[in-house]
């Protein structure tokens, strides 16, 4: 059972990856793309649309929504395309990888701004 947990959780990150690689490819649809970033943007959010704190819910949106956008995107995807970037991915993936600090960093100045925004809505003025 957990060997089969994890040979999906490896597929959906597997996936992701490829639709990654592909979100410049000019022979995907125009639909295809908007789904594709959808679900490209949803993965690696650190927002949800229903927190992780919130019991069986949390987890619920993350086992449901992404990988009905990863289905619904190569749905909308032409065959060869998508087994073109899943192959791509999968030799990428199995190489060691770097940490990308650049990102990290984004992310951090995202929450930074989102924290002092709250806290400028929140405080008082001192005037």
């Amino acid at each position: 059972m957990l060997r089969h947990w994890k040979q999906t959780v490896s597929k959906l990150k597997q996936d992701i990856y490829a639709l990654y690689l592909a979100r410049h490819d000019p022979r995907i649809p125009f639909l295809a793309k908007v789904t594709l970033v959808l679900t490209i943007a949803y993965a690696f959010s650190p927002i949800d649309l229903i927190p992780d704190f919130i019991p069986v819910l949390g987890y619920l949106d993350d086992l449901v929504l992404l990988p009905l956008g990863i289905w619904l995107t190569i749905k909308l995807m032409p065959d060869g395309v998508i087994q073109e970037y899943r192959e791509k991915a999968k030799a990428q993936l199995q190489r060691p990888g770097k940490t990308n600090y650049t990102m990290a960093a984004v992310i951090l100045v995202i929450w930074l701004l989102i924290a002092y925004l709250a806290y400028r809505a929140i405080a008082p003025d001192n005037q």
